[in-house]
Order: C-alpha cells, then sequence, then structure tokens
C-alpha cells in the first residue's frame, strides 16, 4: 500500500486513541488521513464518509491551548450572543442557502428625500433609506408570497403567510438582534420612520420586549451606514429569505449614448433553495429594484 499521509497531529492522535493509522487507511480506502478520521475511528459514519460530524467531533476543533502559541486573553460570551450564535451555526447547517446579488438605482429615493426633508424635519422624524427598504420589502412579499412563507420542520408543508411583519437586523453593543415591524405593508412612509427609530434606539438600551422579536416573514441586514459592496447574509430561521444591503456607490451606467453617474445600493438576497429557485430570486429582486428606482410607487 502506498505511504499514508497524515500531519504529525494527527499520527499523535492516533497513538492516543490507540488507533493503528495504516490499518484505518487501508479500511477507509485512502492514503490520506485527516483529523476528523480519526476521531471517528474510520467507522462508516465518520465524517469522511460523508456523515454530519459529531458534536464531540465538532468540538475538538476548538480544543486548543492557544497560548501555547502567543499571549491571549479571554472574555466570555455574553449568554445572549451564544444563543445568536447557535441558531445561525444550526440555520447554516440545515439551510441549502444560495445567495442572489443585484443592485438598485436610489437616485430618485434620495430626491425624494430631499423634497421631504422640511415635512420630516416638522413631524421629528428621520426619513432614513431603510424605510423605503422596509416599503418596497413590503409591497414586494406581497407581491411573491413563495417568499412570505415557512417551511415546517420535516420539509413537506409550507406555510405561507397573510400578513407581512419585517425584521430589522440591530447590531448592538451586546450582540445581534431583530426586532420586527409588524403589519409594514399596511404602513405609510411615515409611521415605518418612526418604528425604525423606535426598535433602533430600545434594542440599543436592551429594551426590546420579547413578542417584538419573533415571527418576521422576512429580515433586512443593512450595512450601509458601515461599508462593504456585497455579503452573504445567512437566513433567519423559520423564514426563507433574508436580505442584504450595502453601501451605496456612485457607478457609471450606459445611457445608450454615453455614461452618466448613477448611486446604485448592492442588495443581497440570501434563500433557502427548497422553496425558492433562483429565478423567483431574480425576479424577486428585480420587482424590488424597480419600486426602489420608483420611490413614489410605494406610496400611492
Amino acid at each position: 500500500m502506498p505511504e499514508v499521509i497524515a500531519p504529525p497531529s494527527v499520527r499523535a492522535l492516533a497513538r492516543q486513541k490507540g488507533i493503528d493509522i495504516e490499518k484505518l487507511a487501508k479500511d477507509i480506502g485512502r492514503t490520506s488521513i485527516a483529523r476528523e478520521d480519526v476521531e471517528g475511528g474510520g467507522s462508516a459514519g465518520s465524517p469522511s464518509a460523508g456523515a454530519v460530524p459529531s458534536a464531540s467531533t465538532e468540538t475538538s476543533y476548538w480544543d486548543v491551548d492557544h497560548a501555547q502559541y502567543g499571549p491571549v486573553s479571554a472574555e466570555p460570551m455574553s449568554r445572549f450572543a451564544q444563543v445568536a450564535a447557535q441558531n445561525m451555526a444550526a440555520a447554516q447547517t440545515l439551510i441549502p442557502a444560495v445567495t442572489h446579488h443585484d443592485s438598485a438605482d436610489v437616485s430618485a429615493v434620495e430626491a425624494f428625500r430631499k423634497e421631504l426633508k422640511e415635512e420630516a424635519q416638522a413631524r421629528g422624524v428621520r426619513l432614513t433609506p431603510l424605510g423605503f427598504h422596509v416599503k418596497a420589502l413590503a409591497r414586494t412579499l406581497r407581491e411573491f408570497p413563495k417568499f412570505n412563507a415557512s417551511l415546517s420542520a420535516d420539509g413537506k408543508m409550507l406555510f405561507l403567510k397573510d400578513y407581512v411583519h419585517i425584521g430589522i437586523a440591530v447590531d448592538t453593543a451586546h450582540g445581534l438582534m431583530v426586532p420586527v415591524i409588524r403589519d409594514a405593508d399596511r404602513k405609510g412612509l411615515w409611521q415605518i420612520a418612526r418604528d425604525i427609530a423606535d426598535i433602533a434606539s430600545r434594542a440599543q438600551e436592551r429594551k426590546v420586549r420579547p413578542e417584538e422579536m419573533g415571527g418576521a416573514s422576512m429580515t433586512i441586514s443593512s450595512l450601509g451606514g458601515i461599508g462593504g459592496e456585497a455579503f452573504t447574509p445567512i437566513v433567519n430561521p423559520p423564514e426563507v429569505a433574508i436580505l442584504g444591503i450595502t453601501r451605496t456607490a456612485i457607478v457609471p451606467e450606459w445611457d445608450g449614448e454615453t455614461f452618466r453617474p448613477v448611486p446604485k445600493v448592492p442588495l443581497d438576497l440570501s434563500y433557502d433553495h427548497r422553496v425558492i429557485n433562483g429565478a423567483d430570486a431574480a425576479r424577486f429582486l428585480g420587482y424590488y429594484a424597480g419600486l426602489i428606482a420608483e420611490p413614489r410607487r410605494m406610496v400611492i
């Protein structure tokens, strides 16, 4: 049999477990042995055979004495952050997610916001671009009901929702929170702007009530105020899709005669491929981008 290839750490682990690494390689029919092969003992249920790794196998990868490589310090993860991490890991493991990327022209949104500036001040409301995104998403979910749905745990039933609640991912000092704007499709732009300001402020102060955190039709994760050109947001189960938004950029666009500068906002739609296919996603974002390009359509 050809020479077995295995890192020193893997050979050391095999010795600790009393495993003959040459015999293990012969049993699984490979000459390259990884740590998970040894952890699984080379059985048919080991990760190398295509099974989902066990909790003990997964944990072993992080069970490292980092101090042996240099100075370190440690700080505990908050209970809130631990729960969020577990949920995201489960979502990433169980959902076959795909991300579709597009962009929308925000020229009209910015012009409309400028036009409404004095009225916004008089109302005491800060009219941000996010308000237009919430309104556009609510309208789009009504147009594409399959996105406003949840899949049963066994994957055999799709629950279509006759309401539109939009989750807003809020970055706080104690972790990511996703409070929900209820019945966004039935609210005007001013009310949505008030709701966004309210939940964002209370999220920072940890004053969001438990009943305000669940039941979203879909979530928006906006990094527009921070930066970036694109990302792949993780679907927030039991939702079947999530919309990511990054920083608006001026891009050259050909109008048939010349290039003109156009402010475009990148859009990143991650979706559960068990429910939604690529054509659905393309049509969904195309419709959504059309609403953003003509915001007055959303408030008439």
